[in-house]
């Protein structure tokens, strides 16, 4: 009966923390977009921090997209700051789409105008 017990413990408390979090299967990371875009805003916020930008689509139009960026903690250690982009920034940025097309996409990295980078950018 006590490895019975353990495991209905075990079950309840994994299954609790997989329903904490999101999957990022929504994103194609078989697709990498790097683009040049103007920040519009950065929002530091728990669960995730979250970009908006703003780039000009194919046909020449201004069209916002979502980027979604890792927890706050976890990005504060690694040196970014909720001031980290600015409204007016303009950056080039590298994130993986929505698997459905929408204007939105998980976070790789971005170079600034000054040369320093934040995330992943080769």
């Amino acid at each position: 009966m006590n490895k019975l017990m353990s495991a209905v413990v075990f079950v309840l408390l994994s299954s609790t923390l997989a329903m904490a979090h999101h999957s990022s299967a929504m994103f194609n990371k078989s697709v990498v977009r790097e683009e040049t875009v103007t920040v519009r805003e950065f929002q530091w916020s728990n669960p995730h921090v979250w970009i908006q930008i703003v780039l000009t689509n194919e046909e020449g139009e201004e069209v916002e997209w979502s980027i979604e960026g890792l927890g706050p903690n976890s990005l504060f250690r690694s040196g970014w700051r909720p001031n980290s982009f600015k409204p007016g920034d303009v950056i080039e940025i590298r994130f993986n789409p929505m698997h459905d097309g929408s204007n939105a996409g998980g976070f790789i990295g971005a170079k600034f105008a000054d040369g320093h980078t934040l995330g992943t950018w080769k």
